[in-house]
């Protein structure tokens, strides 16, 4: 008689099953509870790119403040969000790094501590970091969409490099040259200075007499409104300026000065644009606009703003004729002279108009501007009389791709002056967006977007796909139920 055998498999199971709760669940409440996470993403989501540790030990003896206006709550809950969270909780293991996450509908009084001059346009979501007396905002592109429409994260790249500019003790700043006309920055220009702010640049004036050179903090140098040239010394110290690669903007309204601008003129040149002396007016009732007296002027008409070439590299327009399109902006321009290209673009400059006059119609070849001389010489004068009922250019963009040098040139300033008349709201924003052309405060530090990733099989056909799918997993399922069923055949053999 054969003995029969105790198999101890199924209470051998059972502990095993015991053994691996009472392992496994504990630990994971306890990962759970320190918000312990091991990050294996191929992109690294939920972890510090080493270039931001570096930068952080770097800092790491200044105190730094980062604000997030939401909860972190809210973060956590949401499993696209879950990048920014982590990346808040490694910021918060630093040290010298104090992390203020709140509600700005429930604490008014913290968000306008970070906006006590009212100039910045503060939105839940926002990301505020300060350092000193030095605070820089993120607004809104923690989330990019690359091309194929798949949403990364951006945040890291952008926070560490608010950190890195705020350390540093200053922001870029907006220069607006002293001397030259009688128009100030804080009596004529400060709503539009306050607009600036919230673009993360600081914005002062600057005379140019005073100074060696253009100083180092020098994101782009503004021009505006000049009714005298520029001096020598000035002119060379802005042409040094441009042939190292210098960020310009000139808004150069007409002016009665009699004379040429000859520095002025020289500097343009360095972008193969010229200036008109003369002041355009539109004699088409069908494009004026009202002035401030809300009378219909000559001075004040409809523009256009032309799109982007198709073998052109840069776009200025494209958003701003969208926010035209939906009505949120109007063009229009006032006192305002015109520009032209001293040679075609090449493989070195690029340039392009943003500001042209409109045709009598759609299509046609006919205009109705008049070409007025103001300022110069007699050869100017005969130069601008000749451009009337021509079409003409009151606004270029000129990009140096050797040097990398920028200029924006429009021909008024009025659309950043505080009597601002609402039609030229689309060419103040036009201004606008070409600052972050010419310069972004945004700072690249080369941290890549972080994304998901996702594994893929392509098949030739249906057939095949399903040879695939049963053997990947129809096969492996059914070897498991006939292993199951000989088990419990045999269990008690």
């Amino acid at each position: 008689m054969n003995k029969k055998k105790f198999n101890l498999s199924g209470a051998f199971a059972i502990v095993l099953s015991l053994l691996l709760l009472v392992v496994f669940v504990p630990v994971n409440m306890i990962f759970s509870y320190s918000d312990k996470v091991f990050d294996m993403t191929p992109s690294g989501k939920y972890s510090l790119d080493t270039i931001t540790e570096d930068i952080l030990d770097q800092t790491s003896d200044k105190e730094i403040e980062v604000y997030f206006l939401n909860t972190l709550f809210n973060l956590k809950n949401e499993p696209n969000c879950l990048p920014i969270y982590h990346t808040f909780m490694e910021l918060d293991k630093r040290d010298n790094i104090t992390l203020t996450c709140f509600d700005p509908d429930e604490n008014a009084e913290l968000t306008k501590s970070l906006n006590p001059s009212g100039a910045l346009e503060v939105k839940r979501n926002d990301v505020f970091v300060k350092c000193g007396d030095t605070i820089s905002q993120i607004s809104g592109n923690l989330f990019q969409t690359d091309a194929n429409g798949a949403v990364e994260y951006a945040g890291e790249n952008l926070i560490t490099g608010a950190i890195y500019q705020c350390t540093t003790g200053s922001l870029p700043t907006i220069y607006f040259l002293k001397g030259y006309s009688e128009k100030t920055l804080d009596g004529n220009y400060s709503s539009y200075k306050n607009m600036i702010r919230t673009d993360n640049y600081d914005i002062a004036e600057l005379d140019l007499s005073t100074v060696d050179k253009i100083p180092d903090n020098t994101a782009i140098i503004v021009l505006a409104a000049p009714d005298r040239d520029l001096s020598d010394a000035d002119c060379a110290k802005l042409g040094e300026y441009i042939d190292n690669g210098g960020k310009i903007q000139m808004l150069l309204s007409p002016c009665d000065t009699p004379g040429r601008f000859e520095n002025i003129e020289f500097l343009l040149a360095k972008f193969e644009i010229g200036m008109d002396y003369n002041i355009v007016k539109e004699k088409n009732v069908k494009w004026q606009l009202r002035d401030q007296n809300s009378s219909q002027s000559d001075n004040y008409f409809v523009v256009t703003y032309p799109t982007k070439a198709e073998d052109y590299t840069e776009d200025l327009t494209t958003d701003l004729n969208t926010l035209i399109a939906n009505g949120t902006y109007e063009s229009g321009v006032s006192n305002i002279r015109s520009f032209y290209e001293l040679t075609s673009s090449g493989a070195m400059i690029e340039k392009a108009a943003i500001i042209e006059n409109l045709p009598t119609a759609m299509g046609s070849d006919e205009f109705t501007t008049v070409s007025e001389p103001m300022g110069g010489d007699a050869l100017t004068a005969a130069e601008a009389k000749e451009k009337t009922n021509k079409p003409l250019v009151m606004g270029y963009y000129s990009y140096n791709k050797q040097t990398g040098a920028k200029l924006i040139v429009v021909g008024c300033d009025e659309a950043i002056d505080d009597t601002l008349h609402v039609p030229l709201f689309g060419t103040r924003r036009l201004i606008m967006f070409s600052n972050t052309w010419l310069y972004s405060t945004d700072i690249d530090l080369g941290i890549e977007n972080k994304f998901n990733s996702y594994d893929t099989m392509t098949f030739a056909d249906g057939n095949e796909a399903s040879r695939t799918i049963k053997m990947f997993f129809i096969i492996p399922i059914v070897f498991a139920v006939i292993g199951l069923g000989v088990w419990l055949k045999r269990r008690y053999a």
